[in-house]
C-alpha cells in the first residue's frame, strides 16, 4: 500500500512535503502535482517517489469567467487520473499540503472513501483546506489549540543551531530569494543608526537585486554581507540576534525553531493575508512584533531593537516543539 503526497505549486507547501517524506524512508511513496508551479522542479527527479505524476492544473481564485471555466475543466479531467493513479497505487492514505496542485487528488480520495490528512501552514487557513477539512481524518495546523499535531515540520539543523538572544549585535533581513522592496528600503533606512550602534547588517536582497542592494550600501558608506539565494540560510539566521522578515510559514518557524525574535513586515498581497495572521499568532504569543508596510515607522523599529531580547528568545526556545515532520510520519503510517 502506498502514502500519497499532493500538492504544492509554491515552495511554503513543497517544503513540508520534503520534511514528511524523509521521515517516511520505508515507505512506498506517490506524488501527485501540476505541471504548473515548482512542483516538477522539487520532486521531478525525487527517487525516494515510486512514481511522481503532474497533471495541467491550475488556480480558480482570482480568474475571470472563461479563466475559472478553464480551471474547472482541468481539475475535472485531473479528478478523474488522480482516481486512477490512487486505485493503482492501492492508495492508503492522501497527504495533501493545500494548493491547487493538492485538489484532483483530493477530491480522488473522497471519492474513494481513503483517509485524508491536511497540513494547513498559515494562520489563514487556505481556500481549499477549508473546503476540504471537514472530509479530513486529520488537520494539523501548528495555529490551533486542538490540532492533533502542534509541532511545524521543520529541519533538525534549526534547532540544533538555536541560541539565546540578549542583545542585538547583528542584524539580518530577509525578503526572501526573490526580495522584498520594502524590506530593502527599510533597512537602507536604518543602515545609518545600525552603524552608529556597531551592529553587523546580513542581508538577503534576492537573487535580482543583489547588486543594487551592494551599491545602495556602498554609496552610504556602510558594510553589509549582501547575498541572495543560499543554501546555508541557517548559519545566518544562527549569527543574527534579530530579524526583520516577511512572514511566509517556513520563514517564521524557523527563526522561531532558532530562538531569534523577529519583527514581521507581511507581504501585503498575500491570499487572505496569511502573511498577517502568521505573525499575530506570534505576537499574541509575546514573542514576535508585526507592522505592516503602510505602518512601517523608523523610531518604532530603533526602539525595538534598544529592548532586551532575552525573555522573547527564551520564551521561542520553550514553545516551538520538535519533531514535527516525525509526528506526522508516524500519523501517515499508523492509518489504514
Amino acid at each position: 500500500m502506498s502514502i500519497v503526497m499532493t500538492g504544492g505549486g509554491t515552495g511554503g507547501h513543497l517544503a513540508i512535503i520534503k520534511a514528511v517524506k524523509e521521515q517516511l524512508l520505508d515507505e512506498e511513496l506517490i506524488y501527485i502535482g501540476s505541471t504548473k508551479g515548482q512542483d516538477r522542479a522539487w520532486f521531478g527527479e525525487d527517487e525516494q517517489f515510486k512514481s511522481s505524476h503532474f497533471l495541467p492544473t491550475q488556480g480558480v481564485v482570482n480568474q475571470g469567467l472563461l479563466g475559472k471555466i478553464k480551471s474547472i475543466a482541468l481539475l475535472l479531467k485531473a479528478t478523474i487520473k488522480s482516481r486512477k493513479i490512487l486505485k493503482d497505487a492501492n492508495a492508503k492514505v492522501v497527504f495533501c499540503v493545500g494548493g491547487f496542485s493538492a485538489a484532483p487528488t483530493s477530491f480522488a480520495a473522497k471519492m474513494l472513501g481513503i483517509p485524508l490528512v491536511i497540513h494547513e501552514q498559515n494562520g489563514a487557513i487556505g481556500s481549499l483546506n477549508r473546503l476540504l477539512r471537514p472530509y479530513a481524518k486529520a488537520f494539523i495546523s501548528s495555529y490551533e489549540e486542538n490540532s492533533p499535531i502542534k509541532a511545524y515540520p521543520i529541519k533538525e539543523e534549526y534547532f540544533k543551531k538555536s541560541r539565546i538572544r540578549e542583545e542585538v549585535k547583528t542584524i539580518i533581513f530577509l525578503g526572501g530569494s526573490q526580495g522584498a522592496v520594502a524590506i530593502n528600503k527599510l533597512a537602507f533606512f536604518l543602515a545609518p543608526t545600525l552603524k552608529e550602534k556597531n551592529i553587523k547588517i546580513i542581508h538577503q536582497a534576492g537573487e535580482r537585486n543583489i547588486e543594487e542592494v551592494k551599491s545602495q550600501y556602498k554609496a552610504l558608506d556602510i558594510e553589509a554581507e549582501v547575498f541572495g539565494f543560499t543554501t546555508s540560510l541557517s548559519d545566518y539566521m544562527q549569527e543574527a540576534d534579530f530579524a526583520i522578515a516577511r512572514s511566509g510559514a517556513s520563514t517564521l518557524w524557523e527563526l522561531s525553531a532558532m530562538a531569534c525574535p523577529a519583527l514581521y513586515i507581511p507581504y501585503p498581497y498575500a491570499a487572505g493575508d496569511h502573511q498577517f495572521y502568521n505573525a499575530q499568532f506570534l505576537v499574541d504569543q509575546r514573542v514576535a512584533w508585526v507592522m505592516r508596510e503602510k505602518e512601517l515607522n523608523i523610531q518604532k523599529v530603533i526602539s525595538i531593537l534598544e529592548e532586551n531580547m532575552k525573555e522573547k528568545s527564551l520564551k521561542l526556545q520553550e514553545m516551538i516543539e520538535k519533531n514535527g515532520a516525525l509526528q506526522i510520519a508516524e500519523l501517515l503510517k499508523n492509518l489504514h
